[in-house]
């Protein structure tokens, strides 16, 4: 009966902490949206490194998004494009911190961060992205209005350019 005792108690502590290893890395599992004078607004807490990860969909599959203003374009790694089944495109020569490399240029029909929807998002499949984050780059954040503050960063989208 001991042995049990222990062994649940073991199992409860590696649930407990991780779950909470996963919380400092995205705090924003399911961003909170609300609606502001006509806009959807999304917050975002910065995790333990201060980047901005948080859950979203991606034609309606869940993913996980790594904001990052310095990326020309939305990057999916290839394994995860496989599963979202998108379509490759054209060639394109990509520089990365990793050196240089060829990914395929796509297209995201929808691409959603809370409540703001994005239609037909530019995309590239990254060959080499060893990761299960999508890269939301500058091809989807663009659309929106963006500021930083105190460990914050606050999304916005018109209701009027919700498609």
């Amino acid at each position: 009966m001991l042995v049990l005792a222990w062994a649940a108690g073991l199992f409860l502590a590696t649930r407990f902490f991780a779950d909470w290893e996963d919380e400092r890395v995205n705090p924003n599992r399911e961003p909170v949206s609300r609606i502001d004078g006509g806009q959807i607004e999304v917050q975002l807490a910065g995790n333990r490194s201060g980047h901005f990860v948080a859950g979203g969909q991606i034609n309606g599959v869940p993913v996980t998004f790594l904001l990052d203003t310095g990326a020309t374009d939305v990057a999916v790694p290839v394994e995860l494009a496989e599963r979202l089944r998108l379509q490759r495109g054209a060639p394109v020569m990509l520089q990365t911190a990793n050196g240089k490399t060829t990914g395929f240029r796509t297209e995201i029909a929808s691409l959603q961060l809370g409540d703001i929807v994005l239609r037909n998002v530019r995309a590239i499949i990254a060959p080499g992205f060893l990761s299960e984050q999508v890269l939301l780059g500058m091809s989807a954040l663009k659309q929106l209005e963006f500021t930083q503050r105190a460990g914050t960063l606050v999304l916005r989208q018109s209701a009027t350019d919700r498609p």
